[in-house]
């Protein structure tokens, strides 16, 4: 229906367009996931290696991940996290039901978001047969853990470092680089792929020179090197691979 004006316009003004409210902050990295979705997940599944008291071992561990949306800085921003551990049965002479609830444990703490702190506490798990031998530093040495259970537990931190989730020591990547890699990987359609050795050494080394490097606890008995802890042994940081652990 048209309206007609007949007096004197005489002022004007423009309406405003009502701004939505800013999202409310959600790390993606401790959205709950009430369980695990129905469909298919991507995973990795690795054959893992090692030697303890009851000799040569290996066993396929399998681990399934996710895209989880979050908001950060106002922003709605998708990361990559796993939340899925599964371990066949009947690989191990251990309790089948022992196996089973903790993978379910891991799982539960995946889904929770603290999945980092729980497969670290599994790294802290000892026995009383001896160290076990599974993987190599990144020096090339061989690794020796306090159980079965601390070995399987540092693979698992392997996987999901070369997934880009954990740095190559078992901590937390920071989310906002989560959230880069996981759209770089959108854009290339290419996985984040870990630094080389040299890119490493070369990082290490520049931190060094800022003063900023790991402490130093005592000097290598074959090279003279500086020692730094690293998983728990002093281990030869001018680049021989020498640890007081084998």
């Amino acid at each position: 229906m048209a309206v007609e004006i007949t007096s004197k316009i005489v002022s004007y003004s423009v309406k405003k367009a009502v701004e939505a409210p800013p999202l409310a902050e959600e790390n993606p990295l401790t959205v709950r996931i009430p369980s695990r979705p129905e469909g298919t997940l991507e995973a990795v599944s690795e054959k893992i290696s090692y030697v303890g008291a009851e000799g040569r071992k290996k066993v396929y561990l399998l681990v399934s991940f996710m895209p989880v949306e979050g908001v950060l800085d106002g922003k709605r921003v998708v990361i990559e996290r796993p939340v899925e551990f599964f371990f066949p049965s009947g690989q191990l002479s251990s309790e089948h039901q022992w196996i089973t609830a903790t993978m379910r444990s891991l799982s539960l703490a995946a889904r929770g978001g603290y999945v980092t702190q729980a497969v670290a506490d599994l790294r802290k798990v000892a026995w009383d047969k001896g160290l076990v031998r599974c993987g190599m530093n990144r020096w090339g040495k061989p690794m020796f853990h306090d159980s079965e259970v601390a070995a399987i537990a540092w693979s698992i931190q392997q996987i999901l470092y070369r997934r880009g989730f954990l740095d190559q020591d078992g901590n937390q990547v920071p989310v906002e680089d989560l959230v880069a890699r996981y759209a770089k990987r959108q854009a290339s359609g290419h996985l984040w792929e870990p630094p080389t050795p040299e890119e490493i050494e070369k990082a290490e080394r520049a931190a060094a020179e800022k003063g900023d490097g790991p402490t130093v606890v005592g000097h290598c008995p074959e090279c003279n090197g500086e020692l730094i802890m690293m998983d728990g042994c002093p281990t030869c940081y001018a680049g021989c691979g020498w640890s007081k652990c084998g």
